[in-house]
This record gives structure tokens, C-alpha cells and sequence, in this order.
């Protein structure tokens, strides 16, 4: 049994090493730089070592809460709660695991105010994890609307020529969609008289209450994930973002979404989550099939990606409002995989943006003949993102329509389209920048990968291919959580049934 607090430790372990930047490299100077990024190093690797002795410690047969942590915080029965399952687990060692990388991507193409930055993103990463291992209420609420800040300064300092309105309008976006579950919360306080998210999972909500309660939630979580329609502020995001925070933008704060769905949503409102389920296939299947047409259109890597992010983001919201084992499951596999694909294929558009300085599909082709290595990294990360057998990405998206499916057959059926059109638009995006004749001058004398970016790239590839081959370290983790989160909301929703023939 672990004596110390090992969550609050890998919670608050980046925002020391935030401190010790602010401390030590403080001048603007090459040293100060060098410093800054060094620590910001070391603490991330220190937060992912340390991260995982929960995962070796972590025991996937218990459905409850490991890892507690539990200390009086405000008088009115709030209190700093701390604690993973089987569902919140998966997505922490995915946050600890890749921001290593994005410090080591940002080494080189970060010049100006790299102190700052370092800060930024070791401050993100502790709010972060702390949003995926809250077990309070209003705890998660700050971890999670925190995270808002140092995302908003990472994309409005050091993003793009139109940085300025992609920040605002990321954050307005989303802190709208905040606000309503701000209310939610409120609202099951007073119902409850707690904060406490074990206790409120297993408090029974009024059936008019469920309603409004998961209506607020999902504002917040739609817009998080994205799903459609308030997906506008991701393409704008992601395209003014330097590469580090298009990564974590699209591996890891993309999945507080899902996160919230799977903690919130499901077991606390899972009448309202049954009545509301053919809504959320709607939008799910428009946003597969929709945003995959518009990334077929997309003239900039930045913007096809992220619009093929939505359409990803739409199997796990079909999967997970499923309820079935394998839907929930297959989102959850989904999730991951897409943290490690996606965020794999920004640091692959960042690769040959630091060297040519555009994102334009049409400023490229023929790298093949001067980058093989980088073209044969990129392949793999395509063919994930299409779904091949062999690769993470087929095993989420192929679970999810499987759960959905037992369902809604014309839910599968148009959200399979999906996966033709995303063949088309990632290998259209391949063939374009990778094959064809180098005939542009400007790419005579560009450069193989680094050893550097290796670094960065081939862990990923190593996941991605061990994922897709063996899967069973992922579902495994959250079987025993996902399997009671199935069961529940069937007990929950069969009893309201039972009920209503009972009556008529």
C-alpha cells in the first residue's frame, strides 16, 4: 500500500519545476534559455517516471478509486479529493508520456521568452492531471478551467500570424461552455449536500433535474471535445498553436471531453443520457462524415488534421453514448490511441514546418527523394489515423462501431463512411507533400529527420504499432471501471422501465 501521496506529487511535480524556471532562468539570455529547457526536461521525465508507479501499483481488478487522497479543504463539505480508476488512469500516463516530448520538440523552434513558455506548459501539465484525478466537484471544475490560461498564453504569445483571435476565440468557446456546467454543479450541491464525485456517482438525481444537469454538462464537454457544431475555434487553434500545443491540444485537452462523459455524464445522469443518446449519434455521424469532407478541402496540414481530429473525436462520443462494453471501451482505446496518432502527426507537420516555414500542402512534394526517414515515419502515422489493421487506430474506431452497432445499425452504418473518407483525405494529404518529382527548388537542400525528432517520433511509433498488434495493456486497465460504468447505467435505465410498465 503506498504511504506517500503519489498522485499529489505527480499532480504538483510540473508546477514546482515551473517554480525552479521562474527562479533559475529568469534572463532572456542563451544560458537562461538553456537552463529553462533543461529543467523543463527533467521534470517532465521525473513526472512520467513517477507516474508510472501508479501504473505498476494500479490494481485493474478493483472497480473502486485507487490511490486516494482525501484532506478537509473549504468548510462546506468541499474537500481536496484525489484518486484514479481504470477510466482516468489511461488518459494521465497519456498527458505525463507526452509532454516530454513537446518540451524536447520545442527545443530548437522556441527561441523568444523560452522561461515563459517552459512555465506555461509545466503549469498545464499539472492542471491537467489534476482534471483527470480530482474526485471533487469543484476541485475538477478548477483543474479544469484552468487548464484555459496557460493554453491561452501558449497559443496568443508564441502561435501564428492571427494568434491573437484563434486564443480568444478557443477561449471564450469553451469558458461559455464552462459556465452552464458551473451551474450544473451548484445545482447537485444543493441536491446532495456534497461535492464529492464517488458519493454524487451513487446519489440518485431527480429525473428533471438529470435533464437540465446533463444538458449543462454537455455544453461544456461539446465544446471541449470538439463536437459538432462548436467545433470552429479547433481548425483556428490548431493552425496558430507553435507545434508543442497543437500536441497537447490534440492529445490530451481534447480528451477532457470524453473524460467528462465518462465521469459525469454517464453515472450520474443515465436516464437523461438514455433519452439523450440518439441526439449525440446525430451529431456524431454530421460530425465524421461533415468535417471529413472539409478536411478533403483543407490547402493547409495544419487544418486537414485538426478537422480530422472532429471526425475521430465523433467515434468516441457514438462509442461512448453506446453504453455497451465494447462502445465504452473501444472510446476509451480511441481516445488514446487518437492522444498518440494525432499529436504524432502535428509534430510531423512541425518537422518540415521549422525547415521550410509554411504549412501549404501545395508548397511541398516529392520528399521521399531527400527525407525518406521522415516519409516512412509519416506513413505510419497516416495509415493510423486511416484506421489500418495493425495500427492503434483500427482497433478504437473498429470497437466503437462494434458497441455501436448492438444499437443503432444506421448510426454504424453512415459513421463506417467515415473511415473510407478519412482514407481519402490522409492520403491524398501523403501523396501530395511525400511522392510525386521534387521538382521545387526551395526543397533541393531540406534535411532528413534529426536525431532529436527521432527522439521525439519514434516512441510514438513504437505505441502506435504495439497498440494496434496488442491492445490488451489499454483495455485491460479500464476494463473492470468500463464494465461497472455498463452496468450501472443498465441497472439504472431497466429500472425506470420496469417502473413505467409497472404503472401503466
Amino acid at each position: 500500500m503506498t504511504t506517500w501521496p503519489i498522485l499529489s506529487v505527480t499532480t504538483f511535480l510540473p508546477a514546482v519545476g515551473a517554480i525552479l524556471v521562474y527562479l533559475l532562468a529568469r534572463g532572456g539570455d542563451e544560458s537562461a534559455n538553456r537552463t529553462a529547457r533543461w529543467i523543463a526536461l527533467w521534470t517532465t521525465l521525473i513526472t512520467f517516471a513517477v507516474s508510472l508507479i501508479l501504473v505498476a501499483r494500479f490494481d485493474p481488478a478493483s472497480t473502486d478509486f485507487q490511490f486516494v487522497e482525501k484532506a478537509s479543504w473549504l468548510a462546506t463539505g468541499i474537500t481536496y479529493h484525489m484518486g484514479v480508476d481504470g477510466i482516468s488512469l489511461p488518459l494521465l500516463i497519456l498527458t505525463t508520456a507526452i509532454m516530454p516530448l513537446c518540451i524536447i520538440a520545442s527545443w530548437r523552434s522556441v527561441t523568444q521568452r523560452v522561461g515563459e513558455y517552459m512555465m506555461a506548459f509545466l503549469i498545464l501539465e499539472t492542471l491537467m492531471i489534476g482534471t483527470f484525478s480530482a474526485l471533487d466537484l469543484v476541485l475538477f471544475y478548477l483543474f479544469f478551467e484552468g487548464g484555459l490560461i496557460p493554453m491561452f498564453l501558449i497559443i496568443g504569445v508564441w502561435g501564428g500570424p492571427r494568434r491573437v483571435y484563434a486564443s480568444f476565440k478557443f477561449f471564450l468557446y469553451t469558458f461559455l461552455g464552462s459556465v452552464l456546467m458551473l451551474l450544473a454543479i451548484m445545482a447537485l450541491y444543493w441536491n446532495a449536500g456534497t461535492t464529492d464525485i464517488p458519493t454524487l456517482m451513487h446519489t440518485a438525481v431527480p429525473r428533471g433535474m438529470q435533464t437540465w444537469a446533463w444538458i449543462a454538462f454537455f455544453a461544456s464537454f461539446a465544446v471541449k471535445m470538439p463536437m459538432w457544431p462548436v467545433h470552429t475555434w479547433l481548425p483556428d487553434a490548431h493552425v496558430e498553436a507553435p507545434t508543442a500545443g497543437s500536441v497537447i491540444l490534440a492529445a490530451i485537452l481534447l480528451k477532457m471531453g470524453g473524460y467528462g462523459f465518462l465521469r459525469f455524464s454517464l453515472p450520474m445522469f443515465p436516464l437523461a443520457s438514455h433519452d439523450f443518446a440518439p441526439f449525440v449519434f446525430t451529431l456524431s455521424v454530421i460530425a465524421i462524415i461533415y468535417t471529413s469532407l472539409v478536411a478533403m478541402m483543407q490547402e493547409d496540414m495544419k487544418k486537414l488534421i485538426a478537422y480530422s481530429s472532429v471526425a475521430h473525436m465523433g467515434f468516441v462520443t457514438m462509442g461512448i453514448f453506446a453504453v455497451t462494453t465494447q462502445g465504452v471501451a473501444g472510446g476509451m482505446f480511441q481516445m488514446v490511441s487518437h492522444g498518440i496518432v494525432s499529436g504524432a502527426l502535428f509534430l510531423c507537420v512541425g518537422i518540415v514546418y521549422d525547415r521550410m516555414h509554411t504549412r501549404e500542402i501545395a508548397a511541398y512534394g516529392g520528399l521521399v527523394n531527400r527525407m525518406p526517414l521522415y516519409a516512412m515515419t509519416f506513413m505510419v502515422f497516416t495509415m493510423a489515423n486511416v484506421g489500418l489493421p495493425g495500427t492503434s487506430g483500427f482497433v478504437g474506431e473498429f470497437m466503437t462501431l462494434l458497441g455501436t452497432f448492438k444499437i443503432s445499425l444506421p448510426t454504424a452504418f453512415f459513421a463506417t463512411t467515415g473511415v473510407i473518407l478519412s482514407a481519402c483525405y490522409a492520403l491524398w494529404l501523403y501523396r501530395k507533400v511525400v511522392f510525386g518529382a521534387l521538382v521545387k527548388p526551395s526543397l533541393m537542400s531540406i534535411k532528413d529527420l534529426t536525431f532529436r525528432e527521432c527522439v521525439t517520433l519514434f516512441p510514438l511509433i513504437a505505441l502506435t504499432i504495439l497498440f494496434g498488434v496488442y491492445p490488451k495493456p489499454v483495455l485491460d486497465m479500464s476494463a473492470a471501471s468500463v464494465q461497472q460504468l455498463v452496468n450501472n447505467y443498465q441497472t439504472a435505465v431497466t429500472a425506470v422501465k420496469a417502473a413505467a410498465l409497472t404503472v401503466q
